[in-house]
């Protein structure tokens, strides 16, 4: 692996330097300023690195019982230690699309008083689908900006308590929603339109759709909080009832309950966590919102440039060799292949012998979605891109049970807005990592 890079920002003044300084100072729980240094030079600045530092989600599913306090309350408790301090925590970031209208104004202050952070900061994050994956990677920049020595970015979304012309509409709104989703184009619909254009334009069979979806039931079956935890055959997901052609149910996501968190620490307050992985790597993006609008509807421009900038980022030379594993998302079967190729794990046109020649699968030179993805873990909207980092972060820490992969060292996370207007790339390290 190659040397590690460090996350660079500049400011053009010390006024942000020293404001964070002076509010960290006359903090609501009067914490001195320790661990983090920021110099506001005017020529740049001395970050420190960011660490994940505990990671837990809720089961992902339908629960009638529960409420999205709750289920942010059960994936807090599984990231925090029991003996961690709320006044400890600097700054929260919560990500929530807010399906069927609930807590929608302050859903962010709304679950981390819950949890016991009174008096914490939270903004809430929304970005679609990538809703957590964007409050995780504010919480990255929190830490290394200086401003912050431990944040928690979370997620978390009800969906299966509203009726299917509610979750439709809520769906819809991820995409562009005057001239797709009032024109009557569904989720689905549109990531079919992908799907087809994909199938036609590099004559690939659908059968890797259906590969894709059995490799992830496979893995989801080992993981006691996916929502759809059983095994699927390719024939199965090519004989099922077609949802919007090409695609039929077992190329689709379910809609879920479920919510997920991450603790975020800068270097000195991470020394004293029993468990800790490095944040190497960072990229974001975002694009057209409408599929129609774009130039391409076989590729996720804005995962391709949000990867490029993580891997410069993180010293990352070639992911097929660099990374031991991935979680991307997979809302449809059709968006993990696009993101083999948008990710750079093959050449455009070479997902499918990916999938079908069994290379992703757990078992292979690059497992992809250990835990299930979307696609049989689960997709409680605003709780998918913190949950990917959940599963990220046990894998490089082994905790991942039965769906440990052994020592890996580097793994990636790729959470996307809705078809395509957003995405997020983090790159994580274990412990003692050098780099790429």
């Amino acid at each position: 692996m190659k040397n590690r890079s460090v996350f660079e920002l500049s400011f053009s003044n010390n006024s942000f330097g020293d404001g964070a300084a002076e509010r960290r100072e006359r903090s609501l729980h009067g914490r001195p300023t320790t661990g983090n240094t920021y110099h506001g030079s005017g020529s740049g600045s001395v970050m420190t690195d960011a660490y994940i530092v505990g990671a837990g989600q809720s089961s992902f599913g339908s629960f009638p019982e529960e409420t999205y306090r709750t289920l942010f309350r059960e994936a807090y408790e599984a990231a925090a230690p029991a003996d961690l301090d709320g006044d400890d925590v600097d700054e929260a970031f919560v990500g929530t699309l807010g399906v069927g209208g609930r807590q929608i104004g302050l859903a962010g202050p709304a679950v981390t008083e819950h949890v016991g952070l009174h008096g914490v900061p939270c903004t809430r994050v929304e970005n679609a689908c990538a809703a957590s994956g964007f409050a995780l990677r504010q919480a990255v920049m929190a830490v290394r900006s200086g401003m912050a020595d431990l944040v928690l970015a979370g997620g978390v979304e009800v969906m299966t308590d509203s009726s299917a012309e509610a979750t439709k509409y809520w769906l819809g709104v991820s995409g562009e929603t005057e001239w797709e989703r009032m024109a009557g184009t569904t989720f689905s619909g549109v990531y079919a339109q992908m799907a087809d254009a994909y199938l036609r334009e590099y004559d690939a069979p659908r059968r890797a759709l259906s590969a894709v979806a059995a490799k992830s039931h496979a893995n989801g079956a080992s993981n006691p909080k996916a929502h759809l935890g059983f095994e699927c055959s390719i024939e199965d997901a090519e004989t099922a009832a077609v949802v919007a052609d090409p695609l039929t149910l077992y190329h689709c996501c379910p809609t879920s309950d479920g919510a997920a968190a991450v603790l975020v620490a800068g270097e000195e307050a991470a020394a004293s966590f029993d468990e800790r992985v490095r944040v190497a790597g960072v990229g974001a993006a975002s694009d057209r919102v409408g599929l129609f609008q774009r130039d391409t509807y076989t590729a996720i421009p804005a995962s391709e440039s949000a990867a490029a900038t993580a891997y410069d980022r993180a010293g990352v030379a070639d992911p097929r060799t660099d990374l031991d594993f991935a979680e991307v998302h997979d809302c449809f079967a059709i968006a993990e292949l696009l993101a083999y190729e948008d990710l750079g794990f093959c050449d455009r046109g070479g997902a499918s012998a990916l999938a079908l020649d069994g290379v992703t699968a757990a078992d292979g030179d690059l497992p992809v979605n250990t835990s299930g993805g979307l696609k049989s873990k689960g997709h409680p909207i605003g709780a998918t891109g913190a949950g990917q980092a959940v599963e990220a972060f046990d894998q490089l820490t082994g905790n991942a049970g039965e769906r440990q992969l052994g020592d890996p060292e580097r793994g990636l996370t790729h959470n996307v807005g809705g078809s395509g207007g957003a995405a997020v790339v983090h790159l994580l390290e274990a412990e003692g990592v050098t780099g790429a």
